[in-house]
């Protein structure tokens, strides 16, 4: 998991209700929201150092209040989590964590997840946190922290990339993913597990959390 104090990208889907989230966004580096999520954030107790978006689910009270910080991007080729991201980039920031990009509706909840594969090569790293686990992308060999008995899924966006496994439960073998459910409800043996690509794909790894929410572990 990214470690202390990271920078933040909150998106306007289910906000999750982790209960170290609202700790986490406060010790942030910077915590950036994607339009309409400043209302959730502020709900939270947590003011953003940004707000990007075309700025289209924004109340005007709150665009009044904090024209200081708001950066409007009226182009519609991107969504705004990727304006958010991109403003990341932009910022200097090395490593992201996402929330908020999934649940509500399920169309969004894809297009987010499958975006994780365009942010991967932006950053050192980046991850998305649900309620649930951790998404993550890759487009190479990989080794990635775990724990005996953590349920993992593989989604390959590049059915040509023949992939290998090591330290999980049901080993992939220079095998090619040609439909998202093909490498779901793998398990974990270990406190690592590593995904070898034969060639660079397109990659997005899911990490269950530990069933205590007190804390991360992945």
């Amino acid at each position: 998991m990214i470690g202390q104090a990271p920078c933040i990208v909150v998106a306007d889907g289910l906000f999750p209700s982790l209960p170290f989230l609202p700790d986490l966004l406060r010790e942030a580096k910077r915590v950036i929201a994607c339009d309409g999520a400043v209302v959730t954030l502020l709900a939270h107790g947590v003011t953003p150092d940004a707000i990007v978006g075309d700025m289209d689910s924004i109340p005007e009270e709150l665009k009044e209040r904090f024209a200081d910080r708001i950066h409007t991007y009226s182009e519609q080729e991107t969504n705004d989590l990727t304006k958010a991201v991109h403003f990341a980039k932009e910022a200097g920031e090395k490593e992201l964590l996402i929330v908020g990009a999934t649940g509500l509706r399920e169309d969004h909840t894809l297009g987010n997840i499958s975006l994780l594969a365009d942010y991967g090569p932006l950053f050192d790293r980046v991850e998305m946190l649900t309620d649930w686990g951790v998404f993550m992308p890759t487009n190479r060999t990989a080794t990635f922290d775990s724990y005996p008995g953590q349920q993992v899924s593989i989604f390959s966006l590049t059915p040509d990339t023949k992939i290998t496994t090591e330290g999980l439960r049901w080993p992939l073998q220079e095998r090619g993913l040609n439909s998202w459910w093909q490498g779901t409800l793998n398990e974990s043996l270990a406190d690592q597990f590593t995904i070898h690509l034969s060639s660079p794909g397109r990659l997005i790894v899911y990490r269950l959390l530990q069933s205590s929410q007190n804390k991360i572990k992945i």
